[in-house]
């Protein structure tokens, strides 16, 4: 804590039980600074869901409902004494999210971000209630924000599943908004954790972060798979060119499953540039890890394309810094992850970067320390979120009127994250 000079942890003041949560209050005063959850009455500051953005309501308050019109421009100018605040040239995109994290991030906005920085923020409200309202348009509108702004800073969401559906009585069960706003970004999602000196590792060998960076992109998530009911032949067939190519898989001779997934050369370069260009910039070795032994094609096509994007465009600037490229297969790889001391980049398929970043994230300590930005292959968007979820358990007790206290690590450095990357790209030195 001391060394951080941050709170470790933030604690969230318990709402009334079905009450809506303001998001923020944005006031120099101490008494009025705690998300107006101490004032008498409560339930006078909340909204009704039917109501939206409304600025300088209850005095020098500014009090967000749960339900957002689509995009909100919000420009902060917190009141505070004798101090000037950093001028940010450019706005951000925010996209907020749900249940635990969505409370602790309206508390980081208010305690350490808007005190201290005059900001332009494009407001997306990505909460699964908003998200069902507009049909998930929201989660591709933030997105298409992302890409004119350049940068982004996201709250955890939830991706509903059955449960989550009845829940919430939703009218679909939603995609992934993560998975959407990378297919448009189409960039890669890139992970480091957060050291700390007094918080031990279980692999006590890594002295150093080790960045994972996990192609976004098509695969096991893009797959096309079905059960198999019966005996028969399996065919894939490819309808282009003169003529159809068509190849047999299997026969079956009984029930079982099949799976067709593909990539495309355009998403794997764009992956190979911005895996290249933050390894430059961090001046790190990079490695890729691929399975291009069994999958000659489908994963030698990654091993081809990324060496080739090494040739012509870095291997100059990478040998003039003294790092280099290296292609390792996965198993190969991942045991040299766990005897070295890190301090390189690790490009990894989609499926192989879902796993083993889980995996690093523990390996240092935990979920919690873990940040996460998604990359464009120019390098020039950005989207920093916290690795982990939405805290659904904490929720819960808050949502009984119970006082919790939730790490709140990672969400802090996904605004660090987000806000250095457009103080990089304004040249902002303050």
């Amino acid at each position: 804590r001391k060394m951080l000079k941050l709170p470790l942890r933030l604690r969230a003041l318990s709402s009334p039980p079905g009450s809506t949560m303001l998001a923020s209050s944005f006031s120099s005063s101490s008494s009025s600074s705690i998300l107006g959850l101490r004032n008498k009455n409560p339930s006078s500051l909340f909204f009704s869901s039917s109501r939206h953005f409304s600025n300088g309501a209850l005095g020098n308050r500014v009090v967000f409902s749960s339900h957002f019109p689509r995009a909100v421009s919000l420009r902060c100018f917190a009141s505070s004494t004798g101090f000037d605040r950093v001028q940010v040239q450019n706005p951000i995109v925010e996209m907020d999210g749900d249940e635990m994290t969505r409370i602790i991030w309206s508390m980081i906005k208010e305690k350490l971000i808007f005190p201290y920085l005059n900001l332009d923020v494009k407001y997306f409200d990505l909460g699964i209630l908003n998200r069902d309202a507009t049909d998930d348009n929201v989660t591709t509108e933030s997105a298409e924000a992302a890409l004119k702004y350049n940068v982004a800073i996201k709250c955890a969401t939830i991706t509903p599943d059955e449960a989550r559906v009845k829940e919430f009585g939703l009218k679909s069960m939603w995609r992934s908004p993560n998975g959407t706003i990378r297919n448009i970004l189409n960039g890669t999602v890139f992970r480091e954790p957060i050291l700390c000196r007094n918080i031990p590792r279980i692999v006590p060998g890594w002295k150093k972060p080790i960045c994972i960076g996990r192609h976004a992109f098509g695969d096991q998530y893009r797959a096309t798979d079905t059960v198999i009911t019966g005996p028969g032949k399996l065919k894939m067939v490819f309808e282009g060119g003169d003529k159809p190519v068509e190849l047999d898989v299997y026969n079956f001779k009984g029930p079982g499953v099949a799976l067709a997934m593909y990539n495309v050369d355009e998403s794997i370069r764009a992956f190979a540039e911005s895996s290249m260009s933050l390894a430059f910039s961090k001046k790190w070795p990079l490695y890729l890890s691929t399975k291009n032994t069994i999958l000659k094609k489908y994963d030698g096509r990654f091993k081809d394309i990324f060496q080739e994007v090494y040739e012509q465009n870095w291997k100059d600037k990478f040998e003039e810094h003294s790092i280099w490229y290296e292609h390792r297969l996965i198993d190969d790889m991942v045991a040299y992850a766990v005897k070295s001391e890190g301090g390189y980049v690790w490009a990894c398929k989609n499926y192989d970067g879902d796993v083993q970043s889980d995996l690093l994230a523990q390996g240092f300590g935990s979920l919690g320390l873990m940040t996460s930005v998604l990359l464009s292959s120019d390098g020039k968007t950005l989207e920093a979120e916290a690795a982990h979820g939405t805290v659904t358990r904490h929720f819960r007790l808050h949502q009984k009127g119970q006082e919790t206290s939730t790490n709140s690590i990672a969400s802090i450095f996904a605004w660090t994250r987000g806000l250095e990357h457009r103080a990089k790209l304004d040249e902002n030195e303050r």
